[in-house]
C-alpha cells in the first residue's frame, strides 16, 4: 500500500509541475542562470543511469576488469566520440565492441 501511495504522489507532483508550466506558458520567465542549469539536466540524468550499469553490471561492486563488456564498449565509445565526434558511428562501434566482447572474447 505504501508503494502505491508513493507512486500516486510522484505522479501527482509530475502532472502538477508539467500542467502548471503548460497552462502558464510564456508568462513564466526563468532567470538566465536557471535556464543554463536546466540545460544540464538531461546529460546528468543519463549519466546517473548509465555509469552504474557500466561500472557494476551485476550490482555486486565495481567490475573494472577486461571481463566487463559494458566497460570495454563504453571505453570504445569514448575513444570514437573523441576521435570523430560522430554520434551514429560512436553508437555502432560501441555496440559492435560490446557484442564481440560479450559473444567472442568471453563467450
Amino acid at each position: 500500500m505504501t508503494n502505491t501511495v508513493m507512486i500516486l504522489g510522484m505522479a501527482a507532483v509530475t502532472v502538477f509541475v508539467k500542467a502548471a508550466l503548460f497552462v502558464l506558458g510564456d508568462r513564466v520567465v526563468f532567470p538566465p542562470l536557471l535556464k543554463q542549469a536546466l540545460g544540464f539536466v538531461p546529460v546528468t540524468v543519463l549519466t546517473a543511469i548509465i555509469v552504474p550499469m557500466i561500472l557494476s553490471p551485476s550490482g555486486a561492486g565495481l567490475e573494472l576488469t577486461w571481463q566487463n563488456p559494458q566497460l570495454v564498449g563504453a571505453l570504445a565509445a569514448v575513444a570514437v566520440c573523441v576521435a570523430t565526434g560522430k554520434q551514429l558511428l560512436t553508437i555502432a562501434v560501441a555496440l559492435g565492441v560490446f557484442l564481440v566482447w560479450q559473444l567472442g572474447v568471453l563467450g
